[in-house]
């Protein structure tokens, strides 16, 4: 967001939708978001085609931020479906994610394709953030390995869970009631066609904990949401008390 004298020039795709879809005109307040954690209270002064410019009048306080730091390792899927869960693991108020490629992951993309794909996620999750009011968008990683994912994490002190379908003695629910609160929260949600037995054994070794969301067969999309909002209910910051 480019401020010069206290005014802010707005044009493109995001003055389009505040002048069309939104209906705002001159004399109406929005509030403003420059990506970095602030927010402003805004006046439009002047609309001329796709171009306003508004008037900055206050920066606002700042809100409370939830209590524990999610990050979100994905392995890619499919563009829908992997759209789908940055949009809603943005607005249930994950930190990061990470997407990655393992052995059943059937998406393959070259530099460039994942380039594109991820300029197109961190804009997916810039709106998810105006939606649901956060301050700051959720951060996309670069492409990883399963195995980079599993040594950069190996060493911290965080919870750290691999969803596996397979897994049949630990839940997410009961493992986060019983165990103490952790600043930061890393979740490792596979493909469509799960983990390899392998893959399992190297993440557990290195301190993850294999996790079932209980007794259905989710989509890896659906589990991913799942997991996000089950960390931000028993953790997190989904409640008014907070």
């Amino acid at each position: 967001m480019d401020v010069t004298d206290g005014l802010c020039t707005i044009s493109g795709s995001e003055a389009v939708h505040i002048i069309k879809v939104l209906r705002m005109i001159p004399g109406d307040r929005l509030m403003l978001m420059d990506g970095t954690g602030n927010l402003y209270q805004a006046l439009i002064k002047t609309v001329e085609g796709k171009q306003l410019v508004v008037a900055i009048e206050k920066l606002m306080p700042p809100s409370p931020s939830s209590p524990v730091r999610i990050i979100l390792c994905q392995a890619l899927l499919k563009s829908r479906a992997m759209d789908g869960v940055v949009r809603s693991t943005s607005e249930l108020g994950v930190d990061g994610i990470v997407p990655f490629s393992s052995e059943r992951t059937v998406v393959n993309l070259t530099e460039d394709r994942f380039r594109a794909r991820a300029r197109h996620w961190r804009e997916i999750a810039l709106n998810a953030a105006k939606q649901s009011c956060r301050r700051k968008p959720a951060q996309i990683a670069s492409l990883h390995t399963l195995e980079s994912v599993i040594s950069q994490w190996e060493e911290e002190g965080d919870l750290k869970v691999i969803l596996w379908e397979e897994e049949g003695a630990q839940d997410l629910k009961t493992l986060l009631r019983a165990a103490p609160r952790r600043k930061t929260f890393v979740g490792i949600v596979g493909p469509e066609g799960g983990f390899e037995t392998g893959e399992i054994h190297a993440a557990t070794k290195a301190g993850f904990v294999s996790v079932s969301l209980g007794r259905r067969k989710l989509r890896a999309s659906t589990a991913a949401i799942s997991m996000v909002a089950i960390v931000q209910y028993e953790w997190g910051d989904l409640s008014l008390s907070h």
